[in-house]
């Protein structure tokens, strides 16, 4: 007897729905998929091999820079997932593209190797300072437990993209706080073939964009003297705030 359409399709959709709730699940609770697991404060890290001996003392330096965010809760518990030979960071490579790393709901996820010692994280033969990598991806928890799902920058509309990557910077990034000579730096390689990625002293870098994105927070925040919530609130374009920006530079 051959089944009706509507039984397939019920089946396909179940099937369906069970994948889906798997992959969420599988995304939302990742240490559950790592070997080992080491508790520091309000972070678990789950890591896969030995953890580096001094990863801890990085990560307490980023939650040094994370505490002088208006969006700290220092009853916040996040989970720190390394890529050491786990599977998990891959799966969100492919779902999200590859990168250094991702922060969203209670997740920082590192999708590069790191080393500790150094204090850097690598991929693709680029560097980006360990300690400032994770302050950058807890912001974006930090971003997520203040405003939720519907309104941090997981669904934020796109021409806020720089406020929601620029604040990250912004919070990692305090010890290199001269914004005119940020902005000179940024203008002398714009006009070099940079392959979109600029350097700072210490040999590591970020893509331009973002360095971009981290002076006109850095602008709106240490010149304008606006609130995180401000800025978000604040309906001046990216070009607007740019202009306005280097008006005051000059």
């Amino acid at each position: 007897m051959k089944s009706r359409p509507g039984k397939w399709t019920l089946r396909i959709l179940v099937t369906t729905m069970f994948i889906a709730g798997l992959l969420v699940g599988i995304v939302l609770k990742p240490c559950t998929l790592y070997a080992h697991r080491t508790i520091d404060g309000n972070y678990t890290i789950c890591h896969q091999q030995k953890l580096e001996p001094l990863f801890i003392k990085r990560l307490r330096m980023a939650n040094e820079l994370l505490s002088a965010s208006e969006l700290y809760d220092s009853t916040l518990k996040l989970s720190v997932c390394l890529n050491d030979g786990n599977y998990y960071p891959v799966l969100m490579g492919k779902i999200r593209g590859a990168a250094f790393g991702w922060g969203f709901a209670h997740e920082v996820v590192l999708g590069c190797s790191i080393n500790s010692a150094d204090n850097y994280a690598e991929i693709n033969g680029y560097k980006y300072n360990l300690t400032e990598l994770l302050a950058h991806e807890a912001t974006h928890c930090l971003e997520f437990n203040r405003y939720g799902l519907l309104h941090s920058n997981v669904f934020g509309p796109k021409n806020d993209w720089w406020k929601w990557e620029g604040y990250p910077e912004y919070i990692a990034r305090k010890g290199k706080a001269n914004l005119k000579s940020n902005i000179s730096h940024w203008l002398e390689v714009e006009k070099t073939d940079n392959n979109g990625w600029i350097y700072f002293e210490d040999s590591m870098g970020v893509v331009i964009s973002y360095y971009k994105a981290w002076l006109l927070v850095q602008y709106c925040m240490d010149v304008k003297k606006l609130t995180f919530d401000e800025i978000l609130k604040d309906n001046k374009s990216e070009n607007g705030v740019t202009d306005e920006m280097m008006a005051w530079y000059h």
